[in-house]
């Protein structure tokens, strides 16, 4: 199927072998949407009671424009009569090249911005049209778009857009969908990752014995997994509130890991009620006190607080964005030194 439709797009020609060919070998880098932006927007989706549509592109990578020569063997069952030995110039980037996703990444950018989109710089995977009040999100995710609007006639008009420059699957509104201790800690991972910050730390302790787990550890995960049965009704809730502001809080215990001494960090941020951003980790530097601690704790929090302004402003819907953000912190010592 792949390679019928490689050669009804037109995406290659024959050409003849030469000896000098030699393999490519170059790092291309394609763009990906962060996990904070996208539980951003869903924040936002959620307070402003935004419509979210999802759509699908069929076969992204074949869109996308080679810069470079690339030339491949004919394939065994649809090589051209009679020219064998010669090889095929593609045309098109296909599935398989290490450049086809950022090559996919670029076309799509250069069709959108024509359209009116202009690209988050802090996240390039999300796009923003502002018409007079109307307002439409783009969220890029390899070859699935989600669309988030206040207006369903701009909305009809992106996809009626996109679907005349690519082979576009409208998916309509978005709907929920109902081992190895390392796919088990996976799992859990996930489930911490994207909604259920309460688990972070017990998610990070789990991952550091994937390369020697004990019974013990499988207990721990069994434990885990149980829990998150019996509270699986609890889930993110984002809502409508007088304030839309960004708050922080940070925390670390003190030399808790018994094998190096290491502190925890711990942070979480909140919008229109709910969490949007979270961490729990192994602190990398050996603390000394409690104050030093609570500091790198507080410095980590600092960090990600600077990229969710910059994400948001960006975004130009949250005014209070423009104000200092909040965080708060239990030792009063390292608030009076930040």
């Amino acid at each position: 199927m792949f390679m019928r439709m490689i050669v009804a797009d037109s995406i290659k020609t024959t050409l003849p072998k030469t000896e000098s060919a030699k393999d490519l070998w170059v790092l291309w880098e394609s763009a990906l949407k962060r996990k904070d932006s996208f539980k951003i927007i869903m924040a936002l989706v959620s307070h402003y009671d935004l419509e979210l549509h999802q759509m699908d592109v069929k076969t992204a990578f074949l869109n996308g424009n080679l810069e470079e020569n690339v030339y491949m063997d004919q394939s065994m069952r649809f090589s051209v009569e009679g020219k064998e030995h010669m090889v095929c110039k593609l045309k098109k980037s296909i599935y398989g090249l290490k450049q086809a996703s950022r090559q996919w990444y670029l076309k799509f950018n250069d069709t959108i911005v024509c359209f009116g989109f202009k690209e988050n710089i802090v996240d390039r995977c999300i796009y923003l049209k502002v018409s007079e009040s109307k307002v439409i999100l783009l969220i890029l995710y390899v070859d699935d778009i989600l669309l988030t609007t206040n207006d369903l006639g701009l909305l009809y008009e992106t996809k009626k857009f996109l679907s005349s420059n690519f082979e576009m699957k409208d998916m309509g509104k978005v709907k929920m969908e109902g081992i190895s201790y390392a796919s088990v800690v996976g799992s859990i991972m996930y489930a911490q990752i994207y909604t259920r910050p309460n688990i972070s730390f017990v998610a990070g302790m789990l991952g550091r014995y994937q390369s020697n787990p004990g019974m013990e550890h499988w207990k721990v995960a069994k434990k885990v997994l149980r829990y998150l049965q019996r509270t699986k009704c609890h889930m993110l809730t984002y809502k409508r509130s007088n304030h839309l502001k960004v708050i922080g809080y940070s925390d670390s215990d003190f030399a808790r890991c018994v094998d190096s001494r290491k502190s925890t960090l711990g942070y979480v941020f909140l919008l229109a009620g709910g969490a949007i951003s979270w961490k729990s980790a192994k602190q990398t530097v050996v603390a000394s006190s409690t104050i030093e601690a609570e500091f790198v704790a507080c410095f980590e929090a600092t960090i990600q607080a600077n990229w969710l302004r910059n994400f948001i402003s960006r975004l130009g819907i949250v005014n209070s964005i423009t104000k200092p953000l909040k965080m708060y912190c239990d030792n009063s010592t390292t608030v009076f030194f930040f």
